[in-house]
This record gives structure tokens, C-alpha cells and sequence, in this order.
């Protein structure tokens, strides 16, 4: 069983498809805390922000194997929003509450190890934006 992928790609992915086709509005619970996390700091608290990832919501929208991400506005301010999958904790509909709780997984945690953690501002962005449309917010 070791050489098993991690479950939260394809968790993660199916619960959002699940919430979406149930007409519900799917929100992912995220760690902030986590390396690379690029979320409105303000409305963070305790670590944490909850954040709506509905299709009516939020623009440029990907999911893949490695990050979640996508462009909204914040008290009107657009933000380009990038949570890597290991700061996903959570999925859930608003409406009723129904979805999951990722469970640890070991390479999550390996990989917590392996990333330097920095009290510096966040100002690289990771590279890592598969299916990604090749557009850019231009001001």
C-alpha cells in the first residue's frame, strides 16, 4: 500500500462534482498557514479561511493534481487565489453541510519537511499552474 497515490486529488475533485451537480455551493476549508498559500489575508482567522469555490463565483478557475486556483473578488477587490492541495483540509456544500474531511496523508506530510517555511513575504508565485488558461489580470 505504499506505493498508493494520495487520495486528495481525486477526493477533492469528485466532492466538488458531487456539491456542483447537486446545485449547492461547494467551499473548501484551507490551512493558511501552509507554504505557497495565496489567499486575502484578512479574512483569514486562526490559520484558516473558507473560501466559496462555486462556478458562479469565482473566475480562471483551476483544479488539478497540485493546486487550486482562481481569480474573485474580496470587498471588491480582485485577488488571484492559489491553495496547493496539501492546505486543502476540507469540502462541504454551504446549503447542508455535506461533504468530507481529508484525512493526513504520509507524502503530505513528507513534503511539509521539505518545504522551507519563511517569515518573508510571499512574492514568488509556484510554477506549478497546469490547465491553466493563458490569461493575466492586466491593471
Amino acid at each position: 500500500m505504499d506505493s498508493m497515490l494520495v487520495q486528495r486529488p481525486y477526493l477533492l475533485k469528485a466532492f466538488y462534482n458531487w456539491i456542483v451537480d447537486s446545485e449547492c455551493t461547494p467551499h473548501i476549508i484551507v490551512d493558511a498557514t501552509q507554504p505557497c498559500v495565496e489567499v486575502p489575508e484578512q479574512f483569514v482567522e486562526d490559520g484558516k479561511i473558507v473560501l466559496n469555490i462555486a462556478p458562479k463565483s469565482v473566475m480562471h478557475f483551476s483544479m488539478d493534481d497540485d493546486a487550486v486556483a482562481f481569480n474573485a473578488r474580496f470587498s471588491g477587490q480582485p485577488m488571484q487565489v492559489y491553495v496547493p492541495l496539501y492546505a486543502i483540509e476540507g469540502i462541504y456544500a454551504r446549503e447542508n453541510g455535506a461533504g468530507t474531511m481529508f484525512p493526513e496523508e504520509p507524502a503530505y506530510k513528507a513534503l511539509d519537511n521539505a518545504v522551507p517555511v519563511t517569515s518573508e513575504p510571499k512574492t514568488e508565485k509556484p510554477a506549478v499552474k497546469k490547465n491553466r488558461a493563458g490569461l493575466k489580470i492586466v491593471k
